[in-house]
């Protein structure tokens, strides 16, 4: 097993671990709410970490399959990854925090400070490409090992 296969395998047991705790975490509030609710970051900490822990595992098999070297499928693997966990983190955050329904609102909250208005928009276009670039390199190179081996 590859290197970039064993990192996306990890990732998706960690990602796939942290929505079934996000989702005692959910279920808590539902349970103790008037309205059967919980908080929206909670809710979408906990769907947004199972989501991407499959789609960890599909990184996976793009690397298993992938005709690129060794340290370009680590890399793609690595920055898409690590912009999921970034996106999972923030989620988990403003749960716990509760201090926005939609963290794209300006102005920016995190607790109870005002984030810069450029920073939301930067970690955003760098999350857009470190998620499609590392999925694509990886898709790319397992198209191009399936099609063509």
């Amino acid at each position: 097993m590859s290197l970039a296969e064993k990192i996306c395998l990890s990732a998706a047991f960690l990602f796939f671990m942290t929505g079934l705790i996000t989702g005692i975490w959910k279920y808590r509030h539902i349970a103790k709410s008037e309205d059967a609710s919980s908080p929206v970051y909670v809710d979408i900490a906990h769907r947004s970490s199972l989501l991407y822990s499959f789609a960890a595992l599909l990184l996976a098999a793009f690397s298993s399959y992938s005709i690129w070297r060794a340290p370009i499928n680590v890399a793609a693997a690595v920055s898409a990854l690590a912009f999921f966990a970034l996106a999972i983190g923030t989620y988990v955050l403003h749960g716990l925090l509760q201090d926005t329904d939609n963290q794209l609102r300006r102005p920016h909250r995190l607790g109870g400070r005002l984030l810069p208005p450029w920073l939301t928009g930067l970690f955003m276009v760098l999350l857009i490409a470190a998620e499609v670039g590392g999925a694509l390199v990886l898709g790319a190179g397992a198209m191009l090992g399936i099609w063509n081996g």
